[in-house]
Formats: structure tokens, C-alpha cells, sequence
């Protein structure tokens, strides 16, 4: 079994994104690879949550009003 990784980030704090995230089918309403978020767009993280198979942190970052997008820690860093 995967040990679960520590999150590096919290609820609410501000982060930018590190590289385009584009829609890789989950997000409703947009088509699939359409783009998201931009390099260096600002954004809160809203939760803090675990995929499951990998054990690894997935925080939701709402980035402007209403997109809140599903961000690993290597897509995102800290204000």
C-alpha cells in the first residue's frame, strides 16, 4: 500500500499555476482539452482533498468566480 503524501498547501491560501491546465474531460460544461487556467494565473485553494489510488493531494483551487479546478501539487505554487 501507498502511504498517503502530506499536502504541502492549505485551505485558503493563494497560489498561481505553474503550467496551462486544460479539461481533461471532468470539468462540465467545457469541452474535453479546452484550456482552463494559464500559466501564472492566481487563484485560492478552496479544499484540500486525496486521489484515492495514488495517495496523492488534490486541492481544489477556485481561480476568478466560479472555476474551481482540480490542481496537483506540481501544477500549482504558492503566492
Amino acid at each position: 500500500m501507498i502511504e498517503p503524501r502530506i499536502p504541502k498547501y492549505q485551505w485558503g491560501q493563494r497560489v498561481k499555476a505553474l503550467i496551462d491546465l486544460f479539461n481533461d474531460g471532468s470539468f462540465p460544461g467545457k469541452p474535453v482539452d479546452a484550456m482552463l487556467v494559464g500559466v501564472g494565473d492566481t487563484g485560492e485553494i478552496v479544499q484540500v482533498g486525496t486521489q484515492t489510488e495514488a495517495n496523492l493531494p488534490i486541492y481544489l483551487v477556485e481561480f476568478g468566480e466560479r472555476l474551481v479546478v482540480g490542481c496537483l501539487e506540481e501544477e500549482i505554487s504558492p503566492l
